[in-house]
C-alpha cells in the first residue's frame, strides 16, 4: 500500500493491486469481476461509465449495505489459509 501512495490507515474502500497498480472503489470492483467465472463477464460492460459516476453507485451501495442485506454480530473466524491472503 505504501508503494502505491495509498494511505491504508485512512482508507474505507477496498484496495486490489494487480499487475503492479493499485486501484479502489468501483475499478477494484470491476478489476475483481473481471477474475471471476464467465457467468460475471457481463459487469465488465460498466468500464464504459465514467468513474466518478461509478464511484458514487459504488459509494451509495456502501453505505447502505448493512440496512439492506443485515450485518452479522460476529465476523468469520478466518482459516490459516484465508489468513494468509491478508496484510498484516
Amino acid at each position: 500500500m505504501e508503494e502505491h501512495k495509498i494511505d491504508w490507515k485512512n482508507t474505507d474502500s477496498f484496495v486490489i493491486i494487480d499487475n503492479g497498480k493499485a486501484y479502489q472503489r468501483s475499478t477494484a470492483a470491476l478489476k475483481v469481476c473481471s477474475k471471476l467465472p464467465w457467468y460475471w463477464k457481463w459487469s465488465q460492460v460498466f468500464w464504459i461509465v465514467p468513474r466518478f459516476i461509478r464511484d458514487a453507485i459504488y459509494n451509495f451501495i456502501a453505505k447502505n449495505r448493512y440496512k439492506w442485506f443485515g450485518k452479522k454480530e460476529a465476523c468469520m473466524v478466518p482459516t490459516a489459509e484465508v489468513r494468509n491472503k491478508f496484510l498484516d
